[in-house]
């Protein structure tokens, strides 16, 4: 069988890292300071894991878009998922 491998580039194994660290981050923050469920302006409560999980998810979604509809550079489409992710993190 012939296997194709990803190939890992600087910005793939970045993006990767940056995951992880941001995981274990969540992990150490929960362990120090256990949160409760609140209510922001998503239509549901949540935890910091939850509107950490939408707000990876919708940038995740962001980028395809970006790629699929636009002809502008990815940078500006990270820019804007950064920014999704802090709102949502923040008062979602």
């Amino acid at each position: 069988m012939n296997f194709e491998w990803m190939a890992w580039t600087p910005i793939t194994a970045g993006f990767f890292i940056t995951i992880v660290l941001i995981l274990i981050g969540m992990t150490i923050w929960e362990i120090k300071s256990p949160c409760t469920e609140r209510r922001g302006f998503l239509p549901m409560k949540t935890t910091r894991g939850d509107r950490l999980f939408i707000g990876l998810l919708g940038s995740a979604y962001i980028h395809l878009a970006w790629v699929g509809l636009t002809t502008f550079p990815v940078w500006v489409a990270t820019v804007i998922s950064v920014c999704f992710l802090v709102i949502i993190m923040r008062w979602g």
